[in-house]
């Protein structure tokens, strides 16, 4: 498998990005992913039960469609607590860019992220429709990339490429994400697509499976959105033998993984105010779901977070939050080993005593500028 940097397209797809003036003049804030073939596609999204306009709106669309051709995405305006105004904005979206594209409206993802219960201004997106779509090209995801960031520092996005039997096939992705970030899904949009010919059923597996540990084994904050949205889109232009099972579906799998873990990475290295990267293991809980509870306490406790970005090996806050986890633990069974607190990157290794299970979560330390940061934005 041939890791990239770049979210290299896959064939078939084109992107493009341009500043309609939902931010400050000049600002990329609306970006367009197309494919030229009609793609399967698969979505998660958040647990939280306000959920933006256009996740109910995509729901709509997956009840209704079998393939899709096109995600339009809009920054700096999350368009959620905006009631049927918001429905209606984000409908009218979809009708615009399909009509334009030539593309049933149930054919195309709509989403939004920014701040929330403000109006969207719908008449400078479908004025910028027309311009977006002359603009799509092979190397569009260089600007797409940054339409979509909100309070992020940097782009997040990654390919690969890798043969099933002859053919070649390819997976990218690009995500947002800084702050609010939770598992179930973690607080951000990410979008992903490939060439792979595979089912409706296995796409929909793969990425539950992908998800699973990835997205959902970030937290920044603990705190949830109402937007977050993992898309993927398959349009099966690799020519592959269709992936429905068996050893290319775990082909699949893998990479499909790789991008939703390191992209997952990415955002938690970009948290708002972060100074350290931490990884959470937690090995011999009686289960894997105990040894997640486990490590998303400690992950999400704010006194073992403080007390990494201090430098202070406070190792009875690790205790504390294993404890109120609410899973089986005895304080005789309990070890704790935490590596050098001056480095950027922090192991926490977690010894329950108990069973087999084991999980891995990755967190950040909370600090005085992620306090700044969110006290500002509005």
């Amino acid at each position: 498998m041939k890791i990239y940097k770049k979210a290299i397209l896959p064939k078939g797809f084109l992107a493009s990005a341009m500043a309609s003036g939902i931010k400050r003049p000049g600002k990329l804030d609306l970006a367009l992913i197309y494919s030229s073939a009609p793609a399967r596609a698969a979505c998660v999204f958040t647990a939280n039960k306000i959920k933006a306009a256009p996740i109910l709106v995509n729901k709509e669309h997956l009840k209704k469609s079998k393939t899709f051709q096109a995600v339009i995405v809009n920054s700096a305006n999350a368009n959620c607590f905006t009631g049927s105004r918001g429905l209606k904005d984000a409908r009218a979206t979809a009708v615009s860019l399909a009509a334009y594209l030539g593309i049933k409206k149930e054919s195309v993802l709509v989403n939004s992220t920014g701040i929330i219960a403000r109006p969207l201004p719908l008449d400078k997106i479908k004025k910028a429709i027309p311009a977006l779509i002359e603009q799509l090209s092979e190397q569009g995801m260089d600007k797409a990339k940054l339409a979509i960031m909100t309070t992020d520092t940097f782009a997040k996005e990654i390919g690969v490429k890798f043969n099933i039997g002859k053919e070649e096939v390819t997976v990218c992705g690009i995500a947002k994400g800084a702050g609010m970030i939770a598992p179930n899904m973690a607080t951000m949009l990410a979008f992903i697509f490939t060439d792979a010919d595979i089912s409706q059923a296995a796409l929909k597996k793969a990425l539950g499976r992908a998800a699973d540990s990835s997205f959902n084994c970030i937290t920044v904050d603990g705190c949830m959105s109402t937007n977050d949205t993992v898309a993927v889109l398959a349009n099966g232009l690799a020519k592959n033998s269709r992936i429905t099972g068996g050893a290319s579906f775990d082909l699949f799998v893998n990479a499909l993984h790789l991008v939703c873990l390191e992209l997952a990475k990415m955002v938690v290295r970009d948290a708002e105010g972060g100074t350290k990267f931490i990884r959470i293991e937690v090995k011999g809980a009686s289960s894997v779901k105990d040894a997640k509870a486990a490590a998303l306490s400690i992950a999400n406790s704010n006194l073992v977070k403080t007390a990494i970005y201090g430098q202070n090996p406070n190792f009875g806050r690790i205790a504390s939050a294993v404890g109120a986890s609410g899973i089986t633990v005895r304080e005789e069974d309990l070890k704790i080993k935490v590596s050098p607190l001056e480095k950027k990157e922090v192991n926490i290794v977690v010894g329950a005593g108990k069973g087999k299970g084991s999980a891995v979560v990755y967190t950040s330390d909370l600090t005085p500028e992620y306090i700044k940061i969110n006290a500002e934005y509005n």
